[in-house]
């Protein structure tokens, strides 16, 4: 036992500087090129070489089992997909359910001295009037001459002037328009100016139908008075529905839906859905999401999350957690959990205003789909939807965050949808009052714990080699007394044992 403690104290008093110096600058290279080898690998598979084969390795000793080629296989799945889909990113919609810039935008102004609206998004919506509401032929009519001048007019008082100027020469539909989205301070009084709009409405499509097959002129004459209609219609709708008269706004809206469906780009459905969500009318909810929700038509956070509400409405008053881990999920469970995977793929913005998580502000008159603006206007309406069912909240708190461990990675690779745009972020901060409200970003990948044991192992390896160098004698006495201190239990556990064991035994053992 002293011959080996007395050979050891003889071997670090032979080694130099030097030999520190080599050791320490080799152990800082290799853990240098683990780092390296490391960050590519997380760069291009997304997932630790070491824990990836540590689990692959261990994982069937323990009897567990590999899951690492359903994630190899999602992969796949997610680059083919993005492969074959080609959308356009960054596309900006005009929000189906946007307030009333009078009777809801104003008022909070006044009340609060902020801008809810940022000039960017006002901009797209006089963009919207000119396209709608306009025409090549509108100097043929005085009304009409002075409404396109005022959509393009950017002070809110000289579009107000100018409506009621065009309405001193006729009753001019779109005059009705601006004066009750932006005028009217209550909803009440925008819904009374919204009737008057729509019979002077329903008298200009009357008569531009029967010429619309007489030239070019009167077919864009016709195709604006269809959007003013529509527009019309569509708002006298949602002022019942925000006046309590549900039922009223469900009949509006699938009479519009009727007489005008092939003016999909209103996305009317949007407003038909919270309507009826609204009433509990779970069966019309679902007979439209079977209609809506399908594969060759644009997805949107409303449709994604309405069909996770009514899937986690039939398992969520009797979910809980804990039986679940010990049970397993049931059948009805786990499409709930799919449905809610889904949503969140689509917009992982919305569950964090569903759970409270982070303030509402009033939604944008244009949202980005799958951006933090869509989330905003969907939570703003729905979150009361969420609420009334009992358990939604809490299965969509516990399962949520499980939806990023299934995409696979890069993101960009996209699992169930095309990829997630990688523009969002500036779109949306264009879009929302940054001043009051933080733009929500898509979550990122976190690092694996070797990559980050590794960068550190480099560095500490590294600046020893440094110290070493620069202070050999010094980090010679050091790493003598480290090594000292790290056998010194060592030596007490075989001195311990050496007094308790014979002589004779202890010598036959150090002879084995």
């Amino acid at each position: 036992m002293f011959g080996t403690e007395s050979s050891l104290s003889m071997f670090l008093n032979t080694l130099t500087p030097k030999f520190y110096v080599a050791l320490t600058g080799t152990s800082s290279l290799i853990s240098g090129l683990i780092l390296i080898f490391e960050w590519w690998y997380f760069r291009k598979y997304g997932t630790s070489f070491i824990e990836q084969v540590s689990v692959s390795h261990l994982r069937p000793l323990l009897g567990g089992v590999d899951s690492s080629t359903p994630s190899n296989s999602n992969s796949t799945n997610g680059e083919a997909d993005s492969s074959r889909q080609s959308v356009s990113e960054c596309k900006v919609w005009r929000n189906p359910l946007n307030l009333f810039r009078g009777a809801e935008y104003n008022r909070y102004t006044w009340v609060t001295g902020r801008e809810p609206l940022t000039y960017y998004d006002m901009n797209l919506s006089a963009q919207d009037h000119q396209t709608f509401f306009t025409c090549d032929s509108d100097h043929l009519r005085p009304a009409d001459a002075i409404m396109q001048k005022a959509w393009r007019e950017r002070n809110p008082q000289a579009r107000i002037s100018a409506a009621h100027e065009a309405l001193e020469l006729e009753d001019c539909a779109t005059a009705y328009i601006l004066l009750a989205e932006e005028e009217a301070t209550t909803i009440m009084e925008a819904e009374r100016l919204f009737k008057q709009a729509l019979k002077a409405g329903e008298s200009c499509y009357r008569r531009s139908q029967q010429l619309q097959h007489h030239g070019t002129q009167y077919e864009a004459q016709h195709r604006r008075d269809t959007n003013v209609l529509v527009y019309i219609k569509r708002r006298l709708a949602m002022c019942s529905r925000k006046l309590g008269r549900t039922r009223e706004a469900v009949k509006m809206m699938r009479d519009l839906m009727k007489e005008f469906p092939l003016l999909s780009m209103f996305n009317i459905h949007e407003n038909l859905l919270e309507s009826l969500l609204e009433l509990q009318n779970y069966a019309d909810v679902q007979a439209v999401l079977a209609k809506y929700d399908d594969i060759s038509l644009p997805k949107s956070a409303t449709i994604c999350y309405t069909a996770a509400l009514l899937k986690a409405r039939a398992v969520s008053d009797k979910f809980s957690p804990e039986a679940a881990s010990r049970r397993g999920l049931s059948t009805a469970e786990m499409n709930a959990v799919e449905a809610i995977h889904r949503a969140v793929e689509f917009n992982p913005h919305v569950p964090k205003y569903l759970l409270e998580m982070k303030s509402l502000i009033l939604p944008p008159e244009h949202i980005l789909k799958r951006g933090d603006s869509e989330a905003i206007a969907y939570a703003f309406f729905h979150l009361q939807h969420w609420k009334r069912v009992e358990g939604a909240l809490n299965l969509l708190h516990c399962t949520w965050e499980g939806t990023f461990r299934m995409i696979p990675y890069p993101l960009e690779k996209g699992h169930l949808f095309y990829p997630y745009p990688i523009c969002t972020e500036t779109a949306d901060r264009e879009l929302l009052p940054t001043v009051f409200h933080e733009v929500s970003v898509y979550p990122k990948k976190e690092l694996p714990f070797f990559i980050l044991f590794t960068a550190g192992l480099c560095s500490f390896t590294a600046m020893l080699a440094l110290l070493t160098h620069q202070f050999p004698e010094l980090m010679g006495v050091f790493a003598k007394a480290f090594l000292s201190t790290l056998f010194a239990p060592l030596n007490f556990i075989m001195e311990k044992v050496e007094s308790i064991l014979p002589s004779s035994l202890w010598h036959q053992l150090t002879r084995i």
